[in-house]
């Protein structure tokens, strides 16, 4: 039994707050790693058509025994296939390599806004949705300027906004607009890559006092601000350290001093400028 909670998303579908992202991750290997992090309790993974490993991650969910339903699989549209049809196509594509029927979430990869096609691709989504083959629809990597014009010239908020977030880079902005709109965040890099962030003073020192890890230290920070997060890794123990993170809480204190991290610059791409 997985011991993560859920969040409730805007329509109503119940979405684990942890899961397994498996960007970087060859198709070769997926199959292992989800299996892995299914048996270790996980029951939600992030994949995408650009990570060009939806066939290991749905082989390991066909072989993992577990009742489809029981099962959160998000899968991402990347930026060469918006557009209405392209999407639909990209969709069935994506369905076919994953071994499935339907996904539970669907996310545009990046706004792409050079293109100025996320709109006619949200509707795309919007059919997807209304034929129940996504679960949930939502975005990813979409900053407020291009979720108020999905707004107002669609019918559906999206059910997610997944984006770059950690304790270096908070998102104050897009955390209040989506918390206003009834839009889930969540977290991709919720480590921060691997760039330092773990070796921060404060976070080392926190870390001790709970007799933790410093990332599960940063994962429980993201957790008590109600991110849904979807660390990586393909090291079983890093994997089921990960999950260890229902059985402590942070204390004011110290989710201020972690708040105080927070240097305002990205790791990865610039939404405006990618794609």
């Amino acid at each position: 039994m997985s011991n993560v909670p859920n969040i409730i998303l805007n329509n109503g579908v119940r979405m684990p707050q942890l899961g397994l992202g498996v960007w970087q991750v060859p198709d070769e290997e997926a199959t292992t790693v989800v299996g892995h992090a299914f048996a270790s309790g996980y029951r939600s993974v992030d994949t995408a058509s650009a990570y060009q490993n939806e066939r290991g991650t749905g082989k390991a969910i066909a072989a993992s025994g577990l009742p489809r339903e029981e099962i959160f699989v998000t899968t991402k549209l990347w930026n060469n296939r918006q557009g209405y049809d392209s999407a639909l196509r990209s969709f069935d594509a994506s369905l076919e390599r994953l071994g499935l029927e339907y996904v539970d979430l669907y996310l545009i990869h990046w706004p792409a806004p050079g293109q100025d096609k996320y709109v006619e691709t949200w509707k795309a989504f919007e059919k997807i949705y209304a034929d129940g083959r996504a679960k949930a629809i939502g975005v990813s990597n979409f900053k407020p300027t291009h979720l108020r014009r999905l707004m107002e010239e669609t019918e559906i908020v999206p059910a997610v906004n997944q984006i770059e977030l950690h304790p270096w880079f908070q998102q104050a902005e897009s955390r209040a607009f989506h918390a206003e709109h009834g839009i889930a965040t969540e977290a991709w890099s919720p480590l921060g890559q691997g760039r330092g962030l773990l070796d921060e003073p404060v976070i080392g020192t926190i870390a001790r006092r709970h007799g933790r890890t410093p990332a599960q230290i940063v994962l429980r920070w993201h957790i008590q601000l109600g991110n849904v997060v979807i660390p990586k890794s393909v090291t079983p123990s890093r994997i089921e350290e990960n999950i260890g993170v229902f059985d402590f809480v942070l204390d004011e204190d110290e989710m201020a001093q972690l708040a105080s991290l927070d240097r305002g610059t990205r790791l990865g791409a610039d939404p405006d400028t990618l794609g």
